[in-house]
C-alpha cells in the first residue's frame, strides 16, 4: 500500500453527489482512494470495523438514510478509537444554527455543496489542502466554512 496515499470516505445518499465528487477527485489526480457509502449505518459499520483502517478524511453528508450525519459526527466523537478522524461536512444548505452546533459537536470543516463543477473541484481539494496542515486538530470558529 503507497503510503502517503490519502483514504477517503464519503458519506452521501445522492448518486448524482457522490458521482460529482468522484470524478472531481479523479480530475484533481492526487493521490488518494476514495470509498463511498450511502447511509449513515453503512459509514459507521465502515469506522467500526476494526480489520479496517481508518480515512485520513470523512466527507459526511447531513441528510442521509437511517443515520443523519450529524448521529455519524456525534457517535464518532464519542468513541476513543473514532475521535481522531477528521471529519469535512459535506452538505447543501448553510444554515448558521446548523453550522454552529456541528462545530460545537467536534466536525472539523463544513463544506456547502457547490452548484457547479468547478468550484467542488476547488473545494475538495482546499478542504483535503487544510486537512494535511491540521491533521484533525479542529480549527478556529472561522475557519471552519470552507469558502471560495
Amino acid at each position: 500500500m503507497d503510503i502517503d496515499r490519502k483514504y477517503i470516505i464519503l458519506a452521501d445518499d445522492d448518486e448524482d453527489d457522490r458521482l460529482f465528487f468522484e470524478d472531481a477527485l479523479e480530475d484533481l489526480a492526487l493521490n488518494v482512494s476514495l470509498e463511498s457509502v450511502t447511509n449513515g449505518l453503512e459509514v459507521m459499520h465502515l469506522l467500526n470495523d476494526r480489520s479496517r483502517i481508518l480515512p485520513d478524511v470523512l466527507f459526511l453528508d447531513l441528510n442521509m438514510p437511517l443515520q443523519s450525519g450529524h448521529e455519524c459526527l456525534k457517535e464518532i466523537r464519542s468513541n476513543d478509537r473514532l475521535k481522531e478522524v477528521t471529519v469535512v461536512v459535506y452538505s447543501t444548505s448553510l444554515n448558521a444554527k446548523t453550522v454552529d452546533m456541528l462545530y460545537k459537536d467536534g466536525a472539523n470543516y463544513y463544506i456547502c455543496k457547490p452548484g457547479d463543477y468547478k468550484t467542488l473541484k476547488k473545494s475538495i481539494h482546499r478542504a483535503i489542502s487544510l486537512v494535511e496542515q491540521n491533521s484533525s486538530k479542529q480549527v478556529h470558529k472561522s475557519e471552519f466554512v470552507i469558502k471560495l
